[in-house]
C-alpha cells in the first residue's frame, strides 16, 4: 500500500483519490480553494455537462488534441462507466440533444456531492486552503510535497491535477506547469481554446446578439483549411461566438499569430451556387418592380442584409431589374462566404479549456504515470489533451483521473 497525495481537487483530482483509495492506498487530496471542484460548479451553465453518453470510438473523434493517447484510458473508464458511478453514488442523471449527460436535478453541485460521497467511502482524507509549491523527489523517485508555507508532505505517489489555464477565477492558474517544469519535464505552450474569437472587421459588431442557425464556416489561410462545420453561431461587440467558433478555435488557436487566418461563413450551406443563382433569377423574375434590399431581407437576418449592402457597395433602393450579372455574381459569392479575417481569440478568462500543457510523451499513456519520474502520475486538463463541447472534456479527466489512482503499485 502507498501513500498518495493527489494535488488538485477538480473532477481529475476527485476521482484520481476514489480509484487510489479504492485500490487500498492511503490518500490525501490537496485542494488550494475554500471547496473541492470549484470549475464543476460553473460547467454547463451550472447544470454540468459531465459527460457524453457514446461510444469510446465515437468519443474520440471529438478529441481535438492527442485522441490516440487517450485509448487507454477511455476504454478502462468510459462515459457509461461515469455515468453508472455517478448513480451509484446518489445521483440520478438524464441525458439530452447530441448525448450530452446531466444531473437530472440540473445542479451541477450534485455531480461534486457524487464524487465527494465516492471519495468519502473509500476514506480520502481532504485538507483545504492547502497550496502546494513543487514536487519532492530524490534520484528522480517521488518522496513528497513541499507546500507554499514551507511545510511537507512524504508519501510514496503523486498524482498532478492541477487543471489548466481556463477559467482562472476558479484558482486554474498554471501552476502545475511550473511544477512539471521544476522536474524537467516538457510544457507545451498554452492557449485559450473553446472561446470566442476577435476580428478585424468592425461592420460586423453592429449585429452583436444576432444568432445564426444552419451555418457553415470555415476556418482557412488560403492554402489549407483548418476547420469547416455546420451548426449554430454568434455575432458579438468584438467578433464571433456561438458553439461553431467555439469549436473552430481549438484547431486554430495556436496558429493565430502564426498564419494569416481567415473564416468563411456560408449562409446557405444547403444550396449550391447554382441553386442559388437560379433562387436569385427566380426571384427578381417575380418580383422586378422590387428593390435589392427586398431580396436580402429575403435571403437574410435583416441587419445581416445591410452589412451585405455596404460591402457589396449596391443601395438598398436599387431595382432588381437593374441587378447586373457581375453584381449578383459578387453577391452570391458573400452569401457563400462572408469573409472575417480572425485578429485573435478571446483570453484565458473566457476560455472553457486550456489547450497544451504537459507533454503526453512524458506520460505512460496505459498507466497515466510519467516515464521518467517514479512516483508520478498525471491527469486532467493539465495535459496536452483537449476536445469539443458536448462534456469530453470532464470525462477526460475523469477517465484518466481513474486510471491514474487504479495504476498505482
Amino acid at each position: 500500500m502507498s501513500k498518495v497525495i493527489v494535488i488538485g481537487g477538480g473532477a481529475a483530482g476527485m476521482m484520481a483519490s476514489y480509484a487510489a483509495g479504492m485500490c487500498g492506498h492511503e490518500v490525501i487530496l490537496l485542494e488550494k480553494n475554500e471547496k473541492l471542484g470549484k470549475k464543476i460548479y460553473i460547467t454547463g451553465k451550472g447544470r454540468c455537462n459531465f459527460t457524453n453518453a457514446c461510444e469510446p470510438e465515437d468519443f474520440l473523434k471529438n478529441v481535438v488534441s492527442n485522441d490516440k493517447f487517450l485509448y487507454s484510458s477511455l476504454y478502462t473508464f468510459s462515459p457509461q462507466q461515469m455515468m453508472d458511478f455517478i448513480e451509484e453514488f446518489g445521483t440520478p442523471i438524464k441525458v439530452e440533444r447530441g448525448n450530452r449527460a446531466f444531473p437530472v436535478s440540473d445542479h451541477a453541485s450534485d455531480i461534486t456531492k457524487a464524487l465527494k460521497k465516492a471519495m468519502d467511502s473509500v476514506g480520502v482524507e481532504v485538507k483545504l486552503y492547502e497550496e502546494v509549491d513543487h514536487i519532492l523527489t530524490k534520484d528522480n523517485v517521488v518522496c513528497g510535497v513541499a507546500m507554499k508555507d514551507q511545510t511537507t508532505y512524504p508519501c510514496n505517489h503523486v498524482i498532478l491535477a492541477t487543471g489548466g489555464n481556463s477559467y482562472q477565477t476558479t484558482g486554474s492558474n498554471g501552476a502545475g506547469y511550473e511544477m512539471a517544469r521544476k522536474l524537467q519535464m516538457k510544457v507545451k505552450e498554452v492557449h485559450p481554446a473553446l472561446v470566442p474569437m476577435e476580428t478585424k472587421e468592425e461592420d460586423i459588431f453592429s449585429l452583436q446578439g444576432l444568432s445564426l442557425k444552419n451555418v457553415s464556416l470555415k476556418i482557412s489561410d488560403g492554402k489549407r483549411t483548418y476547420f469547416d462545420s455546420f451548426g449554430e453561431m454568434l455575432f458579438t461587440h468584438f467578433g464571433i461566438s456561438g458553439p461553431l467558433v467555439l469549436s473552430a478555435s481549438s484547431y486554430v488557436t495556436d496558429l493565430l499569430g502564426k498564419k494569416d487566418l481567415k473564416a468563411y461563413i456560408d449562409f446557405k450551406p444547403a444550396l449550391s451556387y447554382d441553386k442559388l443563382e437560379q433562387r436569385i433569377l427566380r426571384f427578381v423574375k417575380d418580383h422586378p418592380k422590387n428593390k435589392m434590399i427586398s431580396l436580402l431581407k429575403d435571403m437574410l437576418p435583416h441587419k445581416v442584409a445591410d452589412v451585405f449592402l455596404q460591402r457589396l457597395e449596391i443601395s438598398g433602393e436599387k431595382n432588381l431589374s437593374d441587378l447586373t450579372k457581375e453584381e449578383r455574381t459578387e453577391l452570391i459569392g458573400m452569401l457563400k462566404g462572408f469573409e472575417l479575417s480572425i485578429k485573435k481569440t478571446r483570453g484565458f478568462k473566457e476560455a472553457i479549456v486550456t489547450k497544451g500543457g504537459i507533454s503526453v510523451k512524458e506520460i505512460n499513456p496505459s498507466t497515466m504515470e510519467a516515464k521518467n519520474i517514479k512516483g508520478l502520475s498525471v491527469c486532467g486538463e493539465v495535459l496536452d489533451v483537449d476536445a469539443l463541447t458536448g462534456g469530453f472534456n470532464l470525462q477526460i479527466a475523469f477517465s484518466t483521473g481513474y486510471l491514474a489512482g487504479i495504476s498505482i503499485d
